[in-house]
């Protein structure tokens, strides 16, 4: 059994050393033909690289070579572009070089001219101080001599020398006053003339093209009575039926002696024309009683309502307006039962809205605005009853109200009495058309009362003016004529008179139209044949 073991491993060792052996001399085989092999390639190799490092310094060479000729280049331009900048600094500096020798050559030749200037000035500054030293000298002897001659005066005339200047002082006023009237009344006289011509011409023209009916209505309401016993019914049982006219109607109803007439009062125009209907409705129909009054006088009204709207819309369609609010068309139309000196003043209105436009036409302004500021101007009228204050504040306040926003036209109804300044032509173009209307024949009358009242006030402040020996009030009070002192009063101050007249009347009196004030200077010459 050990033996048999021996032998086994002694074989295991052979086979060992001989595969070893086999393995190392395989490997030393592979190693020469790899050695050979890799010999082989890098020869190769070698060869390859040598070509490409000759072929890459024949290219750095090339490339080396262009780089120079390329730095050459630029070199060689920056040079002519350094040598061009440096030729034209040259240039430059020789041109400010030529200019500051010109400007070296002006200033001195100014400064020697200045020089020459100065030395001029010199003689001049001492022939003037020379002179003034004579003047001076001069002015003192002057002096002396003018207190001298002062002084001579004062003993020759007996006067100071505070009184000889007040003297002097009024002597020079009264020529001055003088001059100045006379030159007043040049300037006044060929204004008057001028403007009487163009506004002659105007005037005439808007009459011509506006003719109006020369109508005017009674501001007394009568009602005629058939017969007593139908004035015993107006009457009633102790005045009852007349108690309840007045209480429906708010007016007063007159009753006298006059046979067939019962007359109505109020100062308001729309009461009294309806409590003068119901009237004449009652005396028709027979039935008089409180009642009835009552049921007749609402009627009435109604139909005064309608009638007024009515009357507005007509106006407003004749004056073709537009865009009016519903309240100022019924305002226009209570301006039909409304007078003035006895002229309708709805149609005084349409009477002035045309004329107006036919103005403005001529001074070539907006026709349309100017007849809506005509129409409109009177407008306070038909509430100044009911309210404080003056028809044109309230006309104006009233417009205003209900959506009339134009400047022209709210002026217009509040300045076309001089109450408020006139900020637009259009105002003073109303005023016109107002006075036109008011006194064209038969427009307005008044009663014989107030015609003797106004002439008397006419007069009065006629005489009041100083030199004034007498004053007379003709053509119904469209002129006065004053008669003054022809000793005390020269023509100049004719002409002043008249104007201080003029002024008075139309800051104290109220009338329609215009006043004309004609100063007369009488001389008179007188001598005796025996």
């Amino acid at each position: 059994m050990p033996m048999h073991g021996i032998s086994i491993l002694a074989f295991d060792w052979t086979a060992a050393f001989t595969a070893l052996a086999g393995v190392l001399v395989g490997g030393a085989l592979a190693a020469v033909a790899i050695r050979l092999l890799t010999g082989s390639v890098l020869g190769a190799a070698r060869q390859e690289a040598g070509t490409i490092r000759k072929a890459a310094e024949s290219e750095a060479d090339a490339l080396h070579q262009r780089a120079k000729l390329d730095a050459e280049t630029a070199a060689k331009e920056r040079k002519a572009q350094i040598d061009q900048e440096a030729a034209e600094t040259r240039s430059e500096l020789k041109q400010r070089q030529d200019r500051l020798a010109k400007r070296e050559d002006s200033l001195e030749s100014s400064m020697s001219r200045l020089e020459e200037r100065e030395k001029v000035i010199d003689k001049r500054q001492k022939t003037i101080d020379q002179k003034q030293q004579e003047s001076d000298r001069r002015s003192e002897a002057l002096e002396i001599r003018d207190e001298e001659i002062t002084t001579k005066l004062t003993e020759v005339s007996g006067l100071s020398i505070d009184q000889a200047r007040d003297e002097l002082l009024k002597r020079v006023s009264e020529a001055s006053q003088e001059e100045a009237a006379h030159l007043r009344r040049t300037i006044m006289e060929r204004t008057e003339a001028d403007a009487r011509r163009d506004s002659r011409e105007i005037t005439v023209m808007a009459i011509q093209r506006f003719a109006a009916e020369h109508v005017a209505e009674t501001t007394v309401r009568s009602v005629k009575i058939p017969s007593d016993d139908m004035k015993g019914r107006i009457i009633g049982r102790e005045g009852r039926n007349i108690r309840a006219i007045e209480q429906a109607t708010g007016v007063d109803v007159l009753v006298d002696d006059t046979p067939g007439v019962i007359s109505v009062s109020c100062f308001d125009p729309i009461r009294r024309a309806i409590a003068g209907e119901a009237l004449s409705r009652l005396v028709a129909d027979g039935r008089v009683h409180p009642s009835r009054v009552e049921e007749m006088v609402a009627t009435v009204q109604r139909d005064m309502q309608e009638r007024i709207v009515e009357r507005g819309n007509e106006s407003v369609v004749e004056t073709k307006m537009r865009g009016l609010h519903p309240k100022i068309i019924e305002a226009m139309g209570k301006l039909h039962f409304r007078t003035s000196f006895g002229q309708n003043v709805l149609r005084h209105s349409v009477e002035v809205a045309f004329l107006s436009q036919i103005i403005a036409d001529q001074l070539g302004l907006d026709s349309t605005l100017a007849r809506r500021c005509g129409f409109l101007h009177d407008i306070g009228k038909a509430m100044d009853h009911e309210m404080e204050g003056g028809h044109p504040a309230i006309g104006m306040e009233f417009a205003k109200r209900h959506g009339e926003n134009r400047d022209e036209v709210l002026n217009a109804i509040g300045g076309h009495h001089g109450d408020i300044p006139s900020t637009s032509p259009y105002t003073p173009i109303v005023m016109a058309a107002d006075a036109i209307s008011g006194a064209r024949p038969g427009a307005r009358r008044e009663s014989m009362e107030m015609y003797v009242q106004r002439l008397q006030q006419l007069e009065a402040i006629a005489k009041e003016s100083g030199a004034v020996r007498e004053a007379f009030a003709i053509q119904a009070g469209r002129e006065v004529r004053v008669i003054v002192d022809s000793g005390r009063v020269n023509d100049d101050e004719a002409f002043v008179i008249a104007d201080r007249i003029a002024r008075r009347v139309e800051d104290e009196m109220t009338f329609p139209g215009e006043i004309k004030v004609t100063v007369l200077r009488e001389t008179r010459a007188e001598a005796t044949a025996r």
